[in-house]
């Protein structure tokens, strides 16, 4: 007995260990929404954007949070998937969200912004987002991005940061260096993806955009691009060499 006592302790333990993981592995699973844990304090949601070149998309986002306070960068694709995460965020969890950031002017980042001013959250874009967002008559980001802008969630901070033109001429990406995360939004691609989407891109600019990204954060641990798979700095790589115009 002695000596199978500690054999069914591993085994309890073992199986307590996997059922957590399990349980961690996954957030939220809506069927519109997917809620999925990067780091103990970063999130990415994906929500679904029907194309017409490139079919239903699935498209990330970065949620940041600490002591109880979220940032969010990029909405979901339409406000009543933004509603299902702001009311997860507030009404399951108990947190405050602090502000949501649109990364650039397309459906896939600010086509549920209305539903956050709806909830009274403020939201951050480039200048140019806002001008471009303007243009196209849609709900417009309430404070202009001018360069960066370091926004506060709980105890620590989040990074919103303009490097230059790349998939459009005002994307942005967001940092949170306490972890190491980095949200590159469609300015970066998941490893073996296409070029996608160039109506609105400088493909001349875009590597060179990229290796100002890479440059500024060193020692980035995860990397989430706009569309696909989370990685680490050789989807930095990897974008610099699929925009590289010596090729």
């Amino acid at each position: 007995m002695k000596r199978l006592f500690p054999l069914l302790l591993l085994a309890v333990v073992a199986a307590c260990n996997n059922k957590s993981e399990t349980s961690r592995s996954l957030a939220l699973e809506t069927g519109t929404l997917l809620v999925t844990p990067v780091t103990p304090n970063t999130f990415t949601h994906t929500s679904y954007l029907q194309t017409q070149d490139f079919g239903n998309v699935a498209c990330n986002g970065m949620i940041v949070t600490d002591n109880k306070e979220a940032v969010i960068f990029d909405t979901p694709t339409d406000d009543s998937v933004s509603n299902q995460l702001i009311s997860w965020l507030t009404d399951s969890l108990g947190y405050t969200i602090i502000a949501v950031v649109a990364t650039h002017f397309h459906n896939d980042c600010l086509g549920g912004l209305n539903a956050f001013h709806q909830h009274k959250i403020p939201s951050y874009a480039n200048a140019a987002t806002i001008t471009l967002a303007a243009r196209d008559s849609v709900t417009i980001p309430q404070n202009a991005i001018n360069d960066s802008l370091w926004l506060n969630v709980g105890n620590k901070k989040v990074l919103a940061r303009y490097f230059g033109r790349g998939h459009t001429y005002d994307n942005i990406v967001g940092y949170f260096p306490d972890e190491a995360v980095l949200f590159g939004g469609c300015l970066v691609k998941e490893i073996d993806a296409s070029k996608g989407y160039l109506g609105d891109a400088d493909t001349t600019a875009w590597s060179a955009t990229v290796r100002q990204v890479k440059a500024a954060f060193p020692g980035v641990k995860k990397v989430i691009p706009g569309h696909g798979v989370i990685g680490d700095a050789a989807l930095l790589d990897y974008t610099i060499q699929l925009f590289d115009i010596k090729k």
